[in-house]
């Protein structure tokens, strides 16, 4: 090592928040995880990750921390691999006079609300939306935009509390839900307004950018309606060259609209008859193992790009691997649970053994409930594939995953014990 500290503010608990440590210790650079409980990340204590552990919603306790490392060693970059914690991040390097992106604008980009004023204010193609802090304001901006609408947080990650409301029954309910919450899964304050949005039936895509660069594209799948799972990701996508051209600008103009331009971002999208509209814009690099597909597909490192621009170095984007690569994830078709271990272990050795899989891996333990997925963390484990062509690619992964759904029994709960 070195003897700089790469500081990473929280993680997100799988993927990217293991591999941004992973990638900084391969750099000859410390990380150092700050986080509220060091139990909420496992992988620190497997790979012997050092761990300060501090309230990191609280400004003055974590600045305290930062400063008491400081005073240790020269920290050389701040990073967090949590979208909840981006702004965070952010603010403390922008202390320390070290590279990041521009606080308030990541901010202001987290408030889907802002997020989408300053977009349709740019005219960047979005969704039609209105911002309620009531059920009635709700229901009748449904009314206005023709049923079914999309009904979501303003803050959020994940596919968190987003759901396709049907009728004005289903509007009010999800709605209210919503808007009783105080604080989202981590804890953190949620604010008391939600966001009404006319639903788009495209086919759904990110565009994963670095500064004001697009980099690939990616095609989506979602599970079944109303909720808006992410079930498999192919990279980079098969599109006509206009189309992709279109997808890709329509990213950079967001990114730019939003005073974005540093480092990685993660842009959603879904491509309709009339062109590209923007989902949503992430200040982050994607979720769902992208930035792996990325990798094994583009041979591109995102994660290693995010780790050295900050440090302050210049990342290398050009694209050194011409090949396809798609994820699947598990899901549960309605409430089981994972067979014993000998059984578990067996099935992903045989999804692994599927030519062009290279990666099969259930996150659950034997004999743990499942049930169908409402959002990311309903996912159960997920199989990558890698091919010369699209489709052996995407055949492979969903091949693999059928055989690792041989791991979740619907015959072993009983009635009772399902609606428990």
């Amino acid at each position: 090592m070195s003897g700089r500290l790469l500081l990473l503010i929280e993680s997100n608990t799988t993927g990217t928040g293991r591999l941004f440590a992973r990638r900084a210790a391969q750099h000859g650079v410390e990380p150092v995880l700050l986080c509220a409980d060091p139990g909420r990340y496992p992988y620190a204590a497997e790979d012997g990750l050092r761990t300060v552990a501090v309230d990191t919603a609280d400004e003055a306790a974590l600045w305290t921390a930062v400063s008491e490392l400081v005073g240790e060693a020269p920290v050389a970059g701040v990073l967090t691999s949590s979208e909840y914690y981006v702004p965070t991040a952010a603010a403390v390097a922008a202390r320390l006079g070290l590279p990041g992106p521009e606080a308030e604008a990541v901010r202001a980009c987290r408030d889907k609300a802002e997020q989408r004023r300053v977009l349709a204010g740019a005219g960047v193609g979005v969704p039609g939306f209105a911002v309620v802090d009531e059920v009635a304001g709700a229901v009748v901006a449904a009314a206005e935009f023709g049923l079914p609408v999309v009904v979501k947080p303003v803050q959020g990650s994940g596919s968190l509390g987003v759901r396709l409301c049907a009728d004005a029954a289903e509007v009010a309910e999800h709605a209210r839900t919503l808007l009783a919450a105080t604080v989202n899964e981590r804890g953190v304050a949620a604010p008391r307004r939600i966001l009404v949005e006319e639903y788009l039936s495209g086919p759904e895509f990110s565009v994963e950018v670095f500064g004001t660069q697009a980099v690939v594209t990616v095609a989506k799948h979602v599970g079944p309606l109303p909720v808006f799972v992410e079930v498999g990701h192919d990279v980079p996508a098969s599109l006509p060259a206009e189309s992709e051209r279109a997808l890709r600008e329509t990213a950079v103009r967001a990114v730019e609209a939003l005073g974005l331009g540093w480092g990685a971002a993660h842009v959603e999208l879904r491509l309709e008859s009339t062109g590209a509209k923007v989902i949503e814009v992430n200040p982050r690099l994607a979720g769902g193992m992208i930035p792996e597909l990325v990798r094994r597909a583009c041979g591109i490192d995102l994660v290693l790009a995010q780790v050295l621009s900050a440090l302050g170095e210049i990342p290398e984007l050009e694209r050194g691997v011409y090949a396809r690569a798609s994820i699947r994830f598990l899901t549960a078709e309605r409430d089981g649970i994972l067979t014993h271990a000998g059984a578990l272990d067996e099935t992903v050795a045989r999804a692994r053994a599927v030519p062009n899989v290279v990666d099969a891996v259930v996150y659950r333990v034997p004999g743990e409930p499942v049930g169908p997925a409402e959002d990311f963390r309903g996912r159960i484990g997920h199989t990558i594939a890698v091919a010369d062509h699209p489709a052996p690619a995407a055949e492979a992964a969903d091949r693999g995953a059928a055989l690792l759904a041989e791991a979740v029994s619907y015959t072993h709960l009983t009635a009772t014990e399902a609606l428990a």
